[in-house]
């Protein structure tokens, strides 16, 4: 029998959702086997087992500067959120994203070496962020930054500290400003439905063929089945084709048109996208569980 760690049993968790010591009787089960427990988990909790691989657990604040027609959008990571309310940790990523929109640098290493002192510390953004940490007693990281540069207006909008966007745009600045209030509530993943990633439209047509086989259609009724689902989904996730939030009577298109105004490109940024937080200490979880059960005993 291969012995089931408590980084086993958190990896498990991690991969699954599923509770801690449901975890542990599927490695037990499966012999330490980490995918046959996950199918064994998978069977047993149904689609609840499936939830951790899209859920976005990073925490963090995303800060936007917008000087003239130059302008930067940044995402600053940290353990807790707790930390992200702290007053020198916004200080320290609003600072970043003025120091992007001034400097360009071209990465976070670059970003890092410019000067700056803030709580004493200093001279440049990265003693900063390495005094900050002792500081605060959390790690804290610059995980990336868009620099926008050009004859286009802009114009940004956060939702809280989490989500972020910046519009490029010639035109009304109010109708600017409505467009990057709606990208952040509906978070299209690109400006026309010509500019869709081709991976994320033949995953779709994937999905769409599956589904259309399933049917039991004749294959002509099955094929405009496919296209079908492939253009909905299309006018479903690009910026212009989408009903406006303030009145999906209209299109943002049809919005924009009215008010004369051209959005050139966006950028959105979610807080933790596409990255999980540190996983929590799964050893001394699975001690106490122990500890608790032998007390019940």
């Amino acid at each position: 029998m291969a012995a089931i760690t408590a980084s086993m049993v958190g990896e498990l968790r991690a991969k699954t959702d599923a509770p801690m010591m449901e975890c542990k009787k599927a490695l037990t089960e499966a012999n330490g086997d980490m995918e046959k427990a996950e199918e064994l988990l998978r069977v047993k909790l149904g689609n609840k087992a499936a939830k951790a691989g899209s859920r976005i657990t990073a925490e963090g604040v995303v800060t936007a500067s917008i000087q003239g027609t130059t302008g930067a959008l940044l995402e600053v990571n940290c353990e807790t959120d707790f930390v992200t309310k702290n007053d020198s940790f916004l200080a320290l990523a609003q600072a970043a994203a003025e120091l992007v929109a001034k400097h360009k640098p071209a990465d976070v290493a670059a970003l890092g070496a410019l000067p700056y002192s803030q709580d004493g510390f200093g001279p440049t953004l990265e003693d900063v962020r390495k005094g900050l940490v002792g500081k605060i007693g959390e790690n804290m990281s610059f995980r990336r930054f868009k620099t926008f540069t050009g004859s286009s207006k802009l114009v940004s909008y956060l939702h809280g500290t989490r989500i972020g966007v910046v519009v490029e745009y010639e035109g009304d600045e109010t109708a600017a400003k409505d467009v990057a209030m709606h990208v952040a509530a509906m978070k299209p993943v690109a400006l026309a439905s010509s500019e869709v990633p081709a991976a994320l439209i033949e995953k779709e047509r994937n999905v769409a063929t599956a589904k259309a086989a399933e049917s039991g259609k004749p294959a002509e009724i099955a094929a405009k089945m496919i296209e079908g689902s492939v253009q909905k989904y299309l006018k479903e996730v690009s910026l212009l084709n989408q009903p406006f939030v303030k009145n999906d009577k209209q299109t943002v298109e049809q919005m924009l048109k009215a008010a004369n105004t051209t959005v050139k490109g966006f950028t959105l940024y979610v807080v933790g996208e596409g990255i999980e937080k540190k996983a929590d200490d799964f050893a001394a979880e699975v001690a106490a569980q122990v500890a608790a059960a032998k007390q019940a005993a």
